[in-house]
């Protein structure tokens, strides 16, 4: 008998040509902007709650693996019941971005929302919980589908869920 919680092979690519993204240097000026934006507004601008066809966004603070040193990130994220699922995706680029790095070294951390804060614990979810999260993802987007987007990495993209600290 199978593991239920193993990984399941990545499903077939869907024929076609890539869907495009923006170059890496845009990304990188985007999310340094919106920090900028963020952090200059006192909080006001920056952060979201999903809704159909958008992702919300959520500042994401973790521990430093290697340093120990405080971390924050900007993240996109979508509601599923208690939890918050996003993707370790790092703007579509081959490497896992650092934020997921710290995670799995330190999976307790917190969130700020446009409501307020929360306590967290992260992990990655697994075989059919990570086909149904992955796939969810696609009511929050316009454009091409994440199976997609998907075939711009070598990897398989970690779905990841931050479960309250308090379960």
């Amino acid at each position: 008998m199978s593991d239920p919680a193993a990984p399941l092979p990545p499903a077939p690519p869907p024929a076609g040509p890539l869907p495009a993204v923006p170059p890496r240097w845009f990304i990188r000026t985007a999310w340094v902007v919106h920090r900028a934006l963020y952090r200059i507004s006192g909080g006001r601008l920056g952060l979201s709650r999903p809704r159909p066809g958008k992702y919300g966004m959520l500042r994401l603070h973790t521990v430093g693996r290697r340093t120990g040193e405080p971390r924050v990130a900007i993240v996109a994220y979508y509601e599923d019941g208690p939890d918050l699922v996003t993707m370790a995706m790092n703007g579509w680029a081959e490497a896992h971005p650092a934020w997921w790095l710290n995670l799995q070294a330190h999976p307790d951390a917190s969130v700020d929302l446009p409501g307020g804060t929360r306590r967290v614990r992260a992990r990655e979810a697994h075989g059919v919980e990570r086909e149904r999260l992955w796939s969810g993802f696609d009511a929050y987007s316009e454009g091409p589908s994440m199976a997609e987007y998907a075939r711009l990495r070598a990897r398989r993209t970690p779905v990841v869920v931050l479960e309250p600290a308090d379960r």
